[in-house]
């Protein structure tokens, strides 16, 4: 175990670890989605034996599940270059075609939120996916013309939470398969929170790590954060990270055993107490917890919906009985 005085020494090298050189950068270091991964190196393995690039990729399920870490890994794994944008700062046509452009033979594109392109920008993709080539539109008016560039060969992996919102014509160009991101078991979790901990050079316990992965909404990015959190406490108080530190760090940071923040607990309450048990709209749910109707929707509600403790339905959110349990509980 590392002492103070190691932990003192270290804290230079940690401070200097970010998200980006906490992910894996060989297929053995990324744990889980063993279905995908196997896919993916038939897919690569056999564009390399043809000496082609591979074909375009489309990763999507909620964040911090690993979509990003998968596109780096392909990229390495093919010792490719990897630019990386998102749907959203590809405001004008203009944008793609100069990023487009600028590729070289055999780089990856990754575009992030990619649902979120615009419908002009996306019909320029099309051509560029399909045929490689990308047509640009000179001049205005009567006198406007237009000139088919060739593209160097690449490889687009995109990545959205939101698949249903990608067009079909879209989502029919990744010829090299759609692939689904699922959540991470508990012993998922406390594998990569222990190397996690390897990288950060923060020896963890066993118990400590387990615990960690309970309360980690099932994603690496939530256990990385609340690793990084109990790192800080352990570091201030001098002390090795074992479980007392991680139930300290969690009721600091308001996590509770189910992983649930303290507005994830308000939207239970609520729902029981005001509405009743439901159903109560988004809208209105929403203005009861002066939060964003978006927030509500597209962060807590689908780990709220993974526990069973809450449904969607056709007049509004309603509490399940395993929810009201849980809240009745807790109170």
């Amino acid at each position: 175990m590392s002492t103070p005085k190691d932990q003192k020494s270290n804290s230079s090298n940690q401070g200097a670890i970010h998200d980006s050189e906490l992910r894996p950068k060989k297929w053995d270091e990324y744990i889980g989605q063993e279905h995908i991964k196997k896919n993916l190196n038939i897919l690569i393995g056999a564009a390399k034996e043809r000496e082609h690039t591979p074909e375009h990729l489309l990763f999507y399920g909620p964040p911090g599940l690993g979509k990003t870490t998968l596109a780096h890994l392909i990229a390495h794994h093919t010792n490719s270059q990897i630019k990386i944008t998102s749907g959203p700062a590809i405001e004008k046509v203009g944008d793609l075609a100069s990023i487009l452009t600028n590729l070289s033979t055999g780089d990856i594109l990754f575009i992030d939120e990619i649902h979120r392109l615009n419908k002009s920008v996306e019909e320029v993709l099309y051509p560029a996916m399909e045929s490689g080539v990308i047509d640009i539109i000179i001049g205005k008016g009567p006198s406007a013309r237009t000139v088919q560039l060739e593209l160097p060969s690449f490889t687009l992996i995109a990545a959205t939470t939101k698949l249903a919102m990608i067009s079909s014509p879209l989502r029919s160009r990744f010829s090299g398969g759609i692939f689904k991101l699922e959540f991470y078991t508990e012993e998922e979790i406390s594998k990569i929170v222990t190397q996690s901990a390897n990288k950060l050079n923060v020896d963890i316990s066993l118990e400590a790590a387990n615990n960690l992965a309970k309360r980690s909404r099932s994603t690496p990015r939530t256990a990385n954060y609340l690793l990084r959190r109990a790192r800080d406490i352990a570091q201030m108080g001098k002390k090795t990270l074992d479980e007392d530190v991680v139930k300290e760090t969690l009721e600091l940071i308001g996590v509770d055993e189910k992983g649930l923040s303290k507005i994830d607990n308000d939207i239970l309450r609520i729902i029981h107490e005001n509405f009743n048990n439901g159903p109560v709209g988004l809208g209105t749910l929403a203005t009861s917890l002066s939060e964003e109707s978006a927030t509500i929707e597209e962060f807590h509600e689908p780990y709220l919906i993974q526990l069973g403790f809450i449904e969607r339905t056709s007049r509004g959110r309603v509490l399940t009985n395993k929810g009201e349990e849980y809240i009745k509980k807790i109170k």
